[in-house]
């Protein structure tokens, strides 16, 4: 552990992460096909939201029970991806106007592999998914620009869009 830097350590460790994922996604598809594996990759997102906001939270002492405003949900936001987001996840967002964050993948590691395994035309996209689901636990309602859905990358050629929040 000494070996490593901090950042050494948290890319290693969200790259085993990721990998777990995946070839959980892909023993799902094996034995279930890719309606289940669409299915339970989305309860799984779902409740590992559940989880892992407050836990987020807490271990960044944010101390709120709800997110009352946009300033509170950038805080928090900053703080989930700062801990779950890897430098191999070539992705940004931003927040150009009152209420409204922005995103950008320029290359997506899920969107990747769901094209080895030879299914990303019926991959629902876990990513953006779970950024809705995150809005959720904090409450929050929102509408999102393009509909979250299929994979944006491979339809569009293109991910990106808007998430409007209401407060």
């Amino acid at each position: 552990m000494n070996l490593l830097e901090k950042n050494e350590l948290k890319e290693l460790l969200i790259k085993c992460w990721m990998t777990h994922d995946g070839m959980w996604f892909y023993h799902c598809l094996q034995n279930f096909g890719m309606e289940k594996a669409n299915a339970l990759n989305l309860a799984s997102i779902r409740s590992l939201s559940e989880i892992e906001v407050p836990r987020i939270a807490k271990a960044l002492r944010i101390q709120r029970e709800r997110i009352r405003n946009f300033e509170e949900f950038k805080e928090i936001i900053h703080g989930l991806f700062g801990v779950v987001k890897a430098n191999f996840m070539e992705f940004k967002y931003y927040f150009p106007s009152k209420n409204c964050m922005h995103w950008e993948v320029q290359r997506c590691f899920a969107h990747e592999g769901m094209k080895r395994m030879g299914v990303i035309d019926r991959y629902q996209c876990g990513l953006l998914y779970r950024v809705k689901c995150w809005i959720d636990v904090l409450g929050l309602k929102c509408d999102i620009t393009p509909q979250w859905g299929s994979c944006r990358l491979h339809y569009d050629g293109n991910c990106s869009g808007e998430i409007e929040l209401f407060f």
